[in-house]
C-alpha cells in the first residue's frame, strides 16, 4: 500500500487540472451562448482557466492565447496533445482528442467528462441526474416499475416529438406518474436546427441533426460520427409537424445516447432467445439477462470517451435484483477508436470496483452465445477470473448480493 501511494495520481497532475479548468469553462460558455459569439462578462470559470493557461504558456516559453475567444479556438482547433503543457502524462490522450468538435463548435463528450470529473458535476450532469432521481421517486411512490421503464424507454427512443407525437405521449397511461417531468424535459426546438423550412433527424440515433454548411449535417453523437456521415432519417417540415420538441441536451447526452446502446443489446440478446429485463429494480442496473437454466447476468452499459475517467468511476454492480455474474459494457466503437481502452480501464479501476470487468458489446454477445451452447469456462463468463473463482466456491447470486455496492444507480 505504501508503494502505491508513491505513484503520482494523474488526476492531480497540474496540467491535467488545468485542462479540466479549461473544459469546465468551455461547458459553461456553451451554456451561456454559442461559442463563436461571445458576450461580456465571461463566466468566472472562463477567466480563471485563461489566467492559468496563460501562466503555464509563459513558463514553457510558448505564446499564450490572447483572450477567452482564442482559448476557445485552441479547444476547437488544437488536439490536446499539441497544447504547450509539458507535464501531461504520456498517452493520456490520443491523436485527435479535442475539447470542442471541429465541425459543429459544440463541446466534445471528452470535454464534458473532464469537466464532470474535475468538479464533481457539471450543471448539465446535475440536471439529468435530478430528472432521473425525480422519476424514480415518483414511480416508487406509485409502486410502478413499469412506469419507470416506460419513461426510460421514452427518453431513449423518442428524443424528438412532433405535435402528433406529443398527443400520443400525453395519453400513455404508463407515463402518468411522470407527466409533470415530461412537460419540463421536452423543450421547443431552436430555429438553428432548421434548414429550408425543415428539420432532419439522424436515422441512427434519432436526435436532430445540426446544419453545419450549405448542405452538410452533423450528428452530436460520437458513435454516429465514428461510423461516417450521419444517415438522414425523418424529415420534419415545420409547416406540417407543428411545434417540435426535443429532450434537453443533458438528457440527450447522458441518457438517450447510452440508452440506445442498452436497447441495442436488449434486441440482440433477445434474438438469441435470452430473457432480458431492462432497468430492473428501479434502475439497479441496465440489463438483467436470464439464461434457460436460470443463470443470471447483470450488465451496466457505459459510453465514455476516456477510459481512465471511466475506470476511476467504476464500482460494483448493485446486488438487487440478484444475479450470478456482472460486468460493465462499452460500445465496441470506443475500443476501435482507442485500442488500449480496456487496458486503461483496468489500470485505473479502484479497489471499490471489486474486480469489475469491462467488455465490449461484441464480447458480451460472444460470451452469451458460448454459454447458450453449453460453454462454462472463462470465455463463457462475463466476470473477472478472480470473481468467478470466488463465486464457484459459494452459492450463486448470494455472492453478488454480498459484494455489490448498495449506492444509488449510475445509469449512464
Amino acid at each position: 500500500m505504501a508503494d502505491q501511494q508513491l505513484v503520482p495520481d494523474w488526476l492531480s497532475n497540474p496540467d491535467v487540472v488545468l485542462l479540466r479548468d479549461v473544459a469546465t469553462a468551455v461547458v459553461h460558455l456553451a451554456g451561456v451562448d454559442r461559442l463563436d459569439s461571445f458576450m461580456l462578462p465571461y463566466p468566472p470559470s472562463a477567466q480563471r482557466a485563461l489566467d492559468a493557461l496563460v501562466l503555464q504558456c509563459l513558463r514553457n516559453g510558448a505564446r499564450p492565447p490572447a483572450g477567452v475567444p482564442e482559448m476557445v479556438r485552441w479547444a476547437r482547433a488544437r488536439p490536446l496533445g499539441s497544447w504547450p503543457l509539458d507535464r501531461l502524462p504520456v498517452d493520456l490522450f490520443v491523436a485527435g482528442d479535442r475539447l470542442i468538435d471541429e465541425d459543429s463548435g459544440e463541446p466534445a463528450q471528452l470535454c464534458h467528462e473532464l469537466a464532470v470529473e474535475g468538479y464533481g458535476s457539471s450543471t448539465g450532469r446535475q440536471y439529468d441526474r435530478l430528472v432521473i432521481q425525480e422519476a424514480l421517486r415518483a414511480c416508487r411512490a406509485m409502486s410502478s416499475p413499469e412506469s419507470y421503464t416506460a419513461f426510460r424507454r421514452l427518453l431513449v427512443t423518442r428524443p424528438v416529438l412532433t405535435e402528433a407525437d406529443w398527443i400520443e405521449v400525453s395519453t400513455d397511461l404508463y407515463l402518468d406518474p411522470v407527466r409533470f417531468l415530461i412537460e419540463e424535459i421536452y423543450a421547443p426546438v431552436p430555429l438553428g436546427y432548421r434548414r429550408g423550412g425543415s428539420y432532419l433527424c439522424c436515422h441512427r440515433c434519432l436526435t436532430l441533426l445540426h446544419p453545419v454548411s450549405d448542405k452538410g449535417w452533423w450528428c452530436e453523437r460520437d458513435q454516429c460520427r465514428h461510423r461516417g456521415p450521419a444517415p438522414h432519417g425523418r424529415a420534419l417540415p415545420a409547416s406540417e409537424v407543428g411545434e417540435l420538441r426535443q429532450l434537453r441536451k443533458p438528457l440527450r447526452q447522458f441518457v438517450t445516447g447510452p440508452g440506445q446502446a442498452e436497447t441495442y443489446l436488449e434486441g440482440e440478446l433477445r434474438a438469441m432467445g435470452l430473457a432480458v429485463e431492462m432497468w430492473p429494480g428501479f434502475d439497479a442496473y441496465d440489463l438483467r439477462i436470464t439464461f434457460p437454466d436460470g443463470y443470471v447476468w447483470a450488465v451496466d452499459v457505459k459510453d465514455w470517451a476516456h477510459p481512465g475517467l471511466l475506470g476511476r468511476s467504476a464500482t460494483t454492480v448493485r446486488g438487487e435484483p440478484p444475479y450470478d455474474e456482472a460486468c460493465w459494457v462499452v460500445p465496441r466503437f470506443r475500443v476501435r477508436m482507442r485500442r488500449d481502452y480496456l487496458d486503461v480501464f483496468a489500470q485505473e479501476r479502484q479497489d471499490r470496483a471489486g474486480g469489475l470487468r469491462l467488455l465490449t458489446d461484441d464480447q458480451l454477445k460472444r460470451a452469451a452465445r458460448l454459454r447458450l451452447r453449453g460453454g462454462r469456462g472463462a470465455d463463457a463468463s462475463i466476470a473477472s477470473a478472480e470473481v468467478t473463482r470466488t463465486a464457484s466456491r459459494k452459492t450463486p447470486r448470494a455472492v453478488s448480493r454480498k459484494t455489490a455496492d448498495k449506492n444509488g444507480a449510475d445509469y449512464a
